[in-house]
């Protein structure tokens, strides 16, 4: 079972769950803000990843420039991250001790052997009415 911690209500989050349905995947859906995380926990999803690659771009303090992940050290961003999880870049995905970030088709088939459609929308927020999906 694929364990997907997403921010409900989110438009891209809602579209990546229909992909993994349609492609067969079996998966519980976990609320990112509303889960419990530890530091080791959480940093066990950004191993070998630049800490840049670990926050949304869509959340606000990252698009207002109050954030800049890349002038942060992986302790201060972890750090951040368990502070204000709507910082976090989602999805995460964990099965059998394999984690991801965001929702990457030819990583989820090299990690979870998931093969996706060949049409999975970026990780940006899709509404352009003035509102953001992370409020």
């Amino acid at each position: 079972m694929l364990n997907f911690y997403e921010k409900p209500g989110c438009i891209n989050n809602s579209k990546q769950k229909q992909l993994l349905e349609v492609a067969g995947c079996e998966f519980q859906a976990h609320d990112l803000l509303a889960e419990p995380w530890s530091t080791e926990r959480l940093a066990a999803f950004f191993q070998g990843l630049p800490v840049a690659d670990w926050f949304n771009r869509s959340a606000p303090r990252v698009k207002s420039g109050e954030v800049v992940p890349e002038a942060l050290s992986a302790d201060e961003a972890l750090a951040l991250l368990l502070q204000e999880p709507l910082l976090i870049r989602r999805p995460l995905m964990e099965r059998d001790g394999k984690h991801l970030v965001g929702f990457d088709r030819d990583a989820m088939r090299e990690r979870f052997a998931i093969q996706l459609a060949d049409e999975v929308p970026d990780e940006s927020c899709p509404r352009n009415d003035g509102h953001s999906c992370d409020k």
